[in-house]
């Protein structure tokens, strides 16, 4: 999936998480997470998605750029 870095970075400082509390909420790699925001990584699993979503309390769909179809 596709994700939506900048969307993601609005709404976790939105939320005032920082990146590593982004981390510890996800389990995902710090690095990791701020290169999804920066859109430096173009395609992230489901897994992934639903960590960051859950951890933002947001829909998956929010913070991807998936087509439906």
């Amino acid at each position: 999936m596709k994700p939506n870095g900048p969307l993601i970075r609005a709404i976790r400082r939105g939320r005032k998480l920082s990146i590593r509390e982004l981390q510890a909420k996800t389990g995902l790699d710090r690095g990791y997470l701020s290169r999804i925001e920066r859109e430096q990584i173009h395609d992230i699993g489901d897994a992934q998605v639903r960590k960051v979503a859950t951890a933002l309390q947001v829909p998956e769909d929010l913070i991807t750029d998936e087509e439906m179809t």
